[in-house]
């Protein structure tokens, strides 16, 4: 599998944990839409597309399912991100 695009829209409210929004594609045939990416108590990482279940809890729609996986999309996303900020 390949990241074959990400795209990155900032977003503008200062006091806001969410700084952007992403979405990327895989070997150029699958998209993921609405990664938000997320200033924390350690720095930038991402949160994948969720719902509210029934119970009121949040559920990932979408998602890496190795810490490998999960670093790769979180490099290419904060990479573009990091872009984005220096344009």
């Amino acid at each position: 599998m390949k990241i074959t695009s990400v795209n990155v829209r900032v977003t503008e409210k200062e006091d806001s944990k969410m700084k952007g929004i992403a979405s990327i594609l895989l070997d150029d045939c699958f998209a993921i839409h609405d990664i938000r990416i997320i200033e924390g108590e350690k720095g930038l990482f991402i949160a994948m597309p969720s719902r509210k279940t029934q119970n009121g809890e949040y559920r990932d729609i979408a998602h890496p399912i190795t810490p490998e996986c999960r670093k790769m999309f979180e490099d290419a996303i904060l990479e573009e991100y990091n872009k984005e900020l220096n344009a």
